[in-house]
Parts: C-alpha cells; sequence; structure tokens
C-alpha cells in the first residue's frame, strides 16, 4: 500500500518536469559566501516561486526532489572521495588500528536506513494527506545535505 501511495506521489512529477523553472545556483551561492545549513532548500524554494503550479503538491514535490537529487549526487561524489583517501590510509595504518573506510561503510549504511525512517515519520505526520509526499522529499534533502556536511566536517582530518 506505502508503494502504491509514493508511486501515485511521483508519477506527476515527470509530467511537470518540463514546466520548472530549477537552477541550482541558489544553493551554489549560498554555500560560496559560507551559508552552510542555511543553504538546503534555497533552490527548491526558488523553483516553486519561479514555476507556474509551483505551490501545488505536485509542484512543490518536484521542485523539491529536483534540489534532492543535486545534493544527493554532491554527497555520493563526497563519499567515494573519503572513501578513496580512507582507505589509502587504512593501508598504511597498524594492522591493529581500526579500518576506517569499513567505519565510513557502516556508518553511511546506518544513516541511509535512519534518514528513512526519519522521513517515513515526517510523512506520517501527514495522517495520509497529499502535503506528505513533500514533506518526505524535503526531510530527504535536509537529510542528505546534513550528512554531506557532516563528512566534509573537520572531524575527518581537513
Amino acid at each position: 500500500m506505502r508503494g502504491l501511495l509514493v508511486a501515485a506521489l511521483i508519477l506527476p512529477w515527470p509530467a511537470m518536469a518540463q514546466n520548472l523553472v530549477f537552477d541550482i545556483a541558489p544553493v551554489e551561492t549560498c554555500l560560496a559566501t559560507g551559508g552552510g545549513q542555511m543553504c538546503p532548500g534555497l533552490a527548491a524554494e526558488a523553483c516553486i516561486n519561479a514555476t507556474s503550479d509551483g505551490y501545488t503538491t505536485v509542484g512543490m514535490g518536484a521542485c523539491t526532489d529536483y534540489e534532492r537529487a543535486v545534493w544527493d549526487r554532491w554527497l555520493n561524489e563526497e563519499y567515494q572521495a573519503l572513501m578513496i583517501k580512507l582507505k589509502a590510509q587504512d593501508a598504511e595504518a597498524m594492522s591493529y588500528a581500526p579500518k576506517q573506510a569499513d567505519a565510513l561503510r557502516e556508518m553511511q549504511r546506518a544513516w541511509i536506513g535512519f534518514r528513512d525512517a526519519k522521513c517515513a515519520y515526517v510523512a506520517s505526520q501527514w495522517g495520509g494527506g497529499t502535503g506528505a509526499g513533500p514533506a518526505s522529499v524535503s526531510c530527504h534533502l535536509h537529510e542528505t545535505a546534513s550528512q554531506l556536511f557532516y563528512l566534509q566536517s573537520s572531524q575527518f582530518g581537513e
């Protein structure tokens, strides 16, 4: 049943994609000026404002999903780069040292489960209403951005 609901919420988005006015520039500008956690959602908001049907449930969901996809790509790029770095460090580390790359992989897998559960909870607060789709996508966007910032943080020796 949940799969059917998700499909019903997502299917109209490709048709609307032709009309979307989406540009990631507001996020990139914000990040370049040190906006950090204030940046996620800016491109989706601009898209919603610039798209003729942006304030519809489908419009909000589609604009937000476009931005979520960019954050997801950035997160995957950061994860891959960090994994390469940590594998190299692991190869040079003492044999008794914990493997950082393995720990990163396990942490990321656990985070994906947490993100999905958290966003399912966020959607559930809409009681089956049409706002559940955009709320879930927005949650995924913000959680993904937060995870990217976490991986970029100074705790990884940068």
